[in-house]
């Protein structure tokens, strides 16, 4: 009966990062929607107390998660055959940040 405990707790921590995923919701945010929950379900509930607890109980399953760039306006993904693309095919604007003192890295505006 255990593993019937541990599939409800892995179905609300899923339920939990598509939420996160959606409104582009802030660690904190997320937080905050897990205090509120377990503050009206039962005592001893199970529900994980953070974001960080959370993912820790996501990381051995092994589902990974890929970082996707955003035009800074919304209005593409920088995925699939728009990967390699530096600028936005709608509005033009730049996907990186201009580069700042001596280092390479390119810095995108948005990320999600």
């Amino acid at each position: 009966m255990g593993w019937l405990h541990k599939s409800y707790k892995l179905s609300a921590v899923a339920q939990m990062f598509t939420i996160k995923s959606g409104p582009r919701l802030s660690e904190v945010g997320y937080d905050k929607i897990i205090e509120w929950a377990r503050s009206i379900l039962l005592k001893g509930n199970r529900l994980r107390e953070n974001f960080y607890a959370a993912k820790s109980m996501m990381k051995p399953l092994g589902l990974g998660y890929q970082k996707i760039n955003i035009c800074l306006n919304f209005c593409m993904l920088y995925y699939l055959e728009n990967a390699e693309l530096t600028e936005c095919m709608t509005c033009g604007h730049s996907r990186y940040k201009p580069r700042t003192g001596i280092g390479k890295t390119l810095v995108a505006y948005k990320k999600n």
